[in-house]
């Protein structure tokens, strides 16, 4: 007898270790501050004022506007894309939110928040490309992709199709290549592209769209109260019309 009350003394005090040790949102609330890692190198989400030097973008907005609803200020660490994932996990930041892709994210096995981005790969070459039309013209040709991205996870998911798949470390270096004709063609998010093309037009998207990624907040596994506080703060910006004043400002097409 001794034994088993013995045991569910146990049982009941790591039960209530467990329910204790999620203090995602009390740390944040603690310091009155949501600390958000991003990589500012991917308008129109996120990216630094050349001007100004300031961060801004649709994440950008959406960050501020989601900390200001929770009750707290909003700092940004600006990061290198790769070591965003493992910042997260060593606790450098509360929460990443820089249009990453619940594929990007699910290696981590980390906390997404709901969806507040639908994404859209597609095909972009160089303007006055006549040869590729679509996907069924990428056989044999050279295709870039930033790596780490969604867009590399569908180009990797296809490889079959291309003579090459050359990776980058940011889309910019991968435009350049298709401008001056080192490569065929790259995958990228419809947004980043549009973008891309109104700085410089030497580009043009082409074909239908290759597929569709989920863009979330993405949180240390386990972080489930700061998850719920963000959900509910990003569904009333959704009410309000705040997060579509937003999503005109900087994704508008």
């Amino acid at each position: 007898m001794n034994r088993i009350i013995a045991v569910l003394l146990l049982i009941l005090t790591w039960g209530g270790h467990a329910l204790a040790s999620d203090e995602s949102w009390e740390n944040v609330t603690a310091r009155r501050e949501l600390v958000v890692g991003f990589c500012a190198q991917y308008p129109p989400f996120e990216s630094k004022n050349l001007t100004t030097g300031a961060f801004e973008g649709f994440d950008v907005d959406l960050a501020t506007a989601l900390a200001s609803e929770m009750g707290v200020s909003v700092k940004f660490v600006d990061a290198e894309w790769q070591g965003l994932l493992g910042g997260l996990g060593k606790g450098d930041f509360d929460m990443l939110l820089t249009c990453m892709s619940k594929s990007e994210a699910r290696g981590a096995n980390a906390n997404f928040s709901d969806v507040y981005y639908r994404l859209a790969d597609v095909i972009v070459v160089k303007k006055g490309n006549t040869a590729i039309s679509g996907l069924e013209d990428l056989a044999g040709k050279v295709v870039g992709v930033q790596i780490g991205s969604g867009s590399e996870q569908l180009a990797d998911s296809m490889k079959g199709r291309f003579k090459e798949i050359k990776r980058y470390n940011y889309n910019p270096e991968a435009f350049a290549d298709v401008k001056f004709g080192r490569i065929d063609a790259v995958l990228v998010g419809y947004t980043y592209a549009i973008r891309q093309n109104k700085v410089d037009p030497a580009y043009k998207v082409v074909g239908a769209p290759l597929a569709e990624a989920e863009i979330v907040a993405v949180m240390k596994k386990g972080a489930d109260a700061l998850t719920a506080e963000v959900n509910a703060a990003l569904s009333r910006l959704q009410k309000s019309g705040e997060y579509q004043t937003i999503h005109e400002r900087w994704l508008a097409l």
